[in-house]
Order: C-alpha cells, then sequence, then structure tokens
C-alpha cells in the first residue's frame, strides 16, 4: 500500500507544473507593472505566497489520508477489473471529476464550515495569477473523501488524482484580467477567465456563482450561472473584506468568525445551522446569504 500511495503522489502534475505557474506569473506582473499596475499590490501578492506555503504544508497528511482511502475503497470495489486506463474510461472519468469537483465547490460557498476553509482563496481584493496560488487552507483537510466514489466506481487511485492535478492545472490560467472574452462557443462549454472573475466578484449578481472547474455546463444546467456583463464591473473580494495580511489570519480567521457566531446561539438548532446553512445566515440578523440579497436587490 506505502509504494501505491508513493505511486500516486509521483502522478501529482500539479508540482510538476510549478515552474510554469510562476513564469506565467512573472510574465503577467511584466505586463501589469508596464500597463495595469492596479492588478497587483505587492503587500497582498506577499500574503498570496505566504498562503500557498502553508497550504502545502497543511495538504501533506490529509492527501497522504485521502490517497490511502482512495485505496481502500478502490479494493472493495466490484468495478475494479472492468475499468481500464483506455481512453473510453479516461474521457468518462475526466466528466466525473469536473462534476464531482463542481458539487465539491458549490458546497465550499453554500455551507459555513466549508466555506471557512475555502474563504482564502477568495479573500484577496486583487485577481492575477498570485490569487490562483492563494489556496483553500482548511479545505484541504476534507477535500479528498469527495472523490472516493470515482475509486468505488472502479478508477484507479492513479487515474483519478492524475485527473483531479489536469483540472487544477486548467483552473491556474482563469485567475487572470489579461483576456476578456474568448470565442462564444468556448464561453458557452467552458469555464473561462471572463466565468471565473465573476466567481471571484463580491457584487452581489456575482455572488455564488459559476463554480465549475472545466466545464461551465454545470453551472447552466444547475443554476448557478453568471456572465460577466460589462455594465457590472467585477469588485474583487468577499462582501466584508478582511483588513490584515496576515498570512495565519488570512486562512483561518472565518473559523474564530463561525465560532463567535455558534457562541451567540443558545439553540442548538440555531448552532447547527451556523455549521451547515451559507455563510449570511443568522439566528438573530436579516438573511446575508446570496440568494436572499439578489432577492432584495431584484
Amino acid at each position: 500500500m506505502a509504494a501505491s500511495v508513493s505511486e500516486v503522489f509521483q502522478e501529482d502534475w500539479v508540482m510538476m507544473a510549478l515552474p510554469i505557474f510562476l513564469l506565467a506569473l512573472a510574465i503577467e506582473g511584466r505586463w501589469a507593472f508596464k500597463s495595469h499596475p492596479e492588478i497587483y499590490q505587492r503587500n497582498d501578492f506577499m500574503t498570496s505566497m505566504g498562503v500557498m506555503v502553508l497550504t502545502a504544508f497543511v495538504d501533506v497528511l490529509p492527501k497522504l489520508a485521502g490517497i490511502w482511502l482512495m485505496f481502500v475503497v478502490y479494493e472493495l470495489s466490484p468495478l475494479k477489473d472492468f475499468v481500464s486506463t483506455s481512453w473510453p474510461w479516461w474521457l468518462l472519468l475526466f466528466f466525473l471529476d469536473d462534476f464531482t469537483y463542481y458539487w465539491f465547490h458549490r458546497g465550499n460557498h453554500e455551507v459555513r464550515f466549508m466555506w471557512a476553509g475555502h474563504v482564502s482563496h477568495h479573500n484577496s481584493q486583487y485577481y492575477n495569477l498570485g490569487t490562483a496560488l492563494r489556496q483553500g487552507v482548511g479545505e484541504r483537510l476534507i477535500k479528498y473523501p469527495f472523490w472516493l466514489p470515482l475509486a468505488f466506481l472502479g478508477f484507479h487511485p492513479v487515474m483519478i488524482v492524475t485527473m483531479m492535478s489536469v483540472s487544477l492545472i486548467y483552473q491556474y490560467w482563469l485567475h487572470t484580467q489579461a483576456i476578456y472574452k474568448l470565442p462564444r462557443w468556448i464561453e458557452f462549454l467552458f469555464n473561462t477567465p471572463s466565468h471565473h472573475r465573476v466567481h471571484h466578484g463580491s457584487n452581489v449578481i456575482y455572488l455564488d456563482r459559476n463554480h465549475a472547474a472545466i466545464l461551465i455546463i454545470w453551472d447552466r444546467m444547475f443554476g448557478t450561472f453568471s456572465e460577466e456583463l460589462e455594465s457590472e464591473r467585477v469588485n474583487y473580494g468577499i462582501t466584508t473584506n478582511i483588513k490584515s495580511g496576515n498570512v495565519f489570519r488570512v486562512a483561518f480567521d472565518e473559523y474564530a468568525n463561525m465560532w463567535h457566531d455558534i457562541a451567540r446561539a443558545r439553540r442548538w438548532q440555531d448552532k447547527l445551522k451556523y455549521l451547515l446553512l451559507a455563510p449570511g445566515w443568522s439566528h438573530d440578523k436579516p438573511d446575508q446569504r446570496s440568494n436572499a440579497l439578489r432577492a432584495q436587490l431584484q
């Protein structure tokens, strides 16, 4: 089993892609420095790099445990001898992985204890390739079990982790303002920088929209899609922006906010709702969840 887990780590392409990420970051940074200096801010960028390093450390043990569980579930799968590594299975896995990511990512925005682990990816008020490396720290603790059903369907953990890597690598280039919109058919089918800028917006009409990884079709199908509008410039960040560049506050402050709200509530039902309902719900204040805010706007 230990050798198998090690083999999966070797098939994680994200670390191998890191030099490409940094090269693209340098190119975008030079472009922004010359013509769009407002895209980067030094302290914010350094915070993003700090969060990236913190995420790499936090991710090690959950990833080991998650991959180990994938092997356990894979060995229990009645389909493991049926699923192969031929291209039709890879194609099916591509859609299943993308579908899984959509629901995991949507949960990160619609379940508060998940949002507390994801918010560090959103609490920058700047949008650039450095922001892409500012990952959700706490979400690493709960991420990998969401992919266990794919192992039970008979997909080998090497295949699963490889596809997860492809998805994350694709998402990197989405975090740029250098590209406005692509041809219409691409914008219809795929996640693009335009769609993902919406996802990082704190504008009411953009909140909790466009959760896709590679295919934007899931958002279109399940009612979470929003177009980037020329009439509505994207305001990056979260609805109440954090005022600290401290890496640990950026990564973990929302956990403290959540527990403060839980402590305020007296009924256990309300305490549970602070964990499981979307950010913005309150037992004694107006509903500030994204759908409620959109309803008020309309």
